[in-house]
């Protein structure tokens, strides 16, 4: 593990500490424009997330109505009763994106499927980094609003469901992430510029507790509307 990585994880509290866990609970408080675009306004505005940190697992709830959750890995997202019984599942999600732009309307599957998949990346960054089989390269510093960031780009396995093969971490000087990167591959490839703040230690885990994600222009800035997806999180544990 190379030392930038090395400092990074011990910033967020430490692998040896994030390995004691295995699963985390939040309450999610989301807007932006994107739950519009895709036919599904407020659904998912305040709504809780269970996540399990060393496999993708994740499962939002209610989902779409009280005693609906849904349940998400990379092959399969369902919608089932809050005891488990299935109500409507949609196996290999990630093809049945093809051919999606920004402002094709999803299914509920494919909502559960964007969410379950995207919050897991979230919050299990940076810690996912230490997984083995990924490609990891510094590059450059980049200057930005009056600060030096140290940058990661990674190169994610297909195994991992992920918004795009190729992302780039940035990070401050006291090795908290600070900007993400990445090419949202299911709808149309839309570059995203996700930026987080309000670091909060839970446990010994710090976290970010405020996205805010953009659209990313060519030259890497983003105009400040419209504001694609927020996310603020409260009442985190892990157990």
């Amino acid at each position: 593990m190379n030392a930038l990585l090395q400092h990074i994880l011990e910033a967020h509290g430490g692998l040896h500490r994030w390995n004691g866990f295995s699963t985390m609970r939040a309450h999610l408080s989301q807007g932006g424009v994107l739950w519009h675009l895709k036919g599904k306004p407020g659904m998912l505005d305040e709504v809780d997330v269970q996540l399990e940190l060393h496999r993708p697992w994740t499962s939002h709830s209610p989902f779409g109505g009280a005693g609906r959750r849904s349940a998400v890995t990379p092959e399969r997202a369902a919608i089932e009763t809050t005891e488990g019984a299935p109500i409507e599942e949609l196996r290999d999600p990630r093809a049945s994106f093809a051919g999606h732009a920004l402002d094709t309307p999803w299914s509920d599957t494919q909502l559960a499927y964007f969410v379950g998949y995207a919050i897991w990346n979230y919050l299990t960054m940076p810690f996912t980094l230490a997984v083995p089989d990924l490609e990891i390269a510094e590059l450059p510093p980049h200057q930005e609003d009056g600060r030096s960031l140290r940058r990661l780009q990674v190169r994610f396995p297909e195994r991992l469901a992920t918004h795009s093969p190729v992302q780039t971490f940035y990070f401050s000087e006291d090795g908290l992430l600070r900007r993400h990167d990445y090419e949202v591959d299911i709808s149309g490839g839309a570059p995203a510029v996700h930026y987080l703040s309000d670091h909060l230690t839970v446990q010994g885990i710090t976290l970010p507790t405020t996205h805010m994600i953009y659209v990313r222009k060519p030259d890497g800035s983003h105009d400040p509307e419209p504001l694609v997806v927020s996310i603020r999180l409260s009442e985190v544990a892990f157990a």
